[in-house]
């Protein structure tokens, strides 16, 4: 099992101190290093910055938002990403939610797994190099009864296949992930649970496409905390989880509550989405049952952390992407440290 570090989204308030965190997880061997954008700043440009100034570690865009981008565009920014940094590049899709999706974008956020579907044929297509045409129900290349003609991309990516990723959640977007993508980024992950919610719909997906789990790569986020009090620790990450669990998307489409009750968390579940959405933000993070925390994050000793790794790998992780906490860099650096000692301790580098 490979590591990899996520540093979320530029503009967080940890910005000065991001690149210092990519070079120190280059320096200590980690795969990956992923960033996201929803309504602030862009992958892209925060990966070409790390790229720059780092040496072996590829870089990945967890997530390129799909209502953002034609697909075209986005098989150029992977093209140019892949070129510039030498090979490393890792693209990654999301159609994003609702409300990003409509409100930010203006994108109607409708079928999304045949869009998703779609833009996926389309990039590697576009990737090929050669002429590219497509007819769709979403996209029609190019455009009937116009100007428009087939062109073909004129960047040469460093390498012939760019390992493409979804985001995905519920278990038709994850089957359908295991058939066209080349891994998974996977959010909220209990080892636990991973079979059930997560291997099994990707496992399925691999067969429709006639494949087997062999080189396809299960890549979740569990955030990181270092230290011998679990409850203290799990009380950190109260707000992020009751955001995602009961504020994220809208009552009716919240794929992370969703998935909370996947898990057996289903009165809870309701009760954090009831208190958020009314405003009780504090009431949502104090309803979260603290096992739930446990189980979607690597919590306390470098021991403890080592044994939970050890529950993924048996799980079918593959590349385990630690969000390091910290309110400092110095945090942070021991923690992509405790990272790498946990995994050495659990047998898995």
């Amino acid at each position: 099992m490979r590591l990899g570090i996520n540093l979320g989204y530029w503009g967080a308030g940890m910005d000065a101190d991001n690149l210092a965190v990519a070079q120190e997880a280059d320096r200590l061997g980690y795969a990956v290093c992923w960033a996201a954008e929803a309504y602030g700043s862009d992958a892209p440009t925060v990966l070409s910055w790390v790229a720059a100034q780092t040496e072996r570690i590829d870089i990945g865009s967890a997530i390129l938002q799909i209502p953002a981008r034609t697909p075209a565009m986005t098989a150029m920014t992977a093209a140019t990403l892949d070129s510039l940094s030498g090979g490393r590049f890792r693209l990654g899709l999301g159609v994003s939610g609702p409300q990003v999706s409509e409100g930010w974008y203006g994108v109607k956020f409708d079928k999304p797994l045949a869009r998703t579907r779609e833009y996926v044929d389309i990039v590697r297509k576009a990737m090929t190099r050669e002429r590219l045409s497509y007819e769709g129900e979403h996209w029609t290349l190019p455009l009937p009864g116009g100007p428009g003609k087939p062109l073909k991309l004129t960047v040469h990516p460093q390498r012939e296949h760019i390992p493409l990723y979804i985001a995905a959640i519920g278990p038709k977007n994850l089957q359908q992930t295991g058939e066209i993508a080349d891994g998974a980024l996977l959010i909220f992950p209990s080892a636990d649970h991973l079979e059930e919610t997560a291997v099994s719909h990707l496992r399925a997906g691999r067969e429709k496409a006639g494949k087997t789990m062999e080189g396809f790569d299960v890549c979740p986020t569990l955030p990181l905390a270092v230290g011998e009090d679990v409850g203290a620790l799990a009380d950190m990450f109260r707000p992020y989880t009751a955001l995602y669990v009961g504020g994220m998307g809208s009552r009716k489409q919240n794929f992370y509550n969703q998935l909370a009750r996947r898990m057996g968390y289903e009165k809870e579940a309701a009760e954090i989405q009831d208190k958020y959405l009314s405003g009780d933000k504090d009431g949502a993070a104090a309803a979260i049952p603290q096992r739930l925390i446990d189980q979607t994050t690597l919590l306390g000793s470098v021991e403890r952390i080592a044994e939970r790794m050890q529950a993924y790998a048996a799980a079918g992780v593959t590349t385990l992407t630690l969000a390091p906490a910290g309110f400092t860099l110095a945090d942070r650096v021991a923690s992509l440290r405790a990272g790498t000692e946990a995994l050495e301790r659990a047998g898995l580098a």
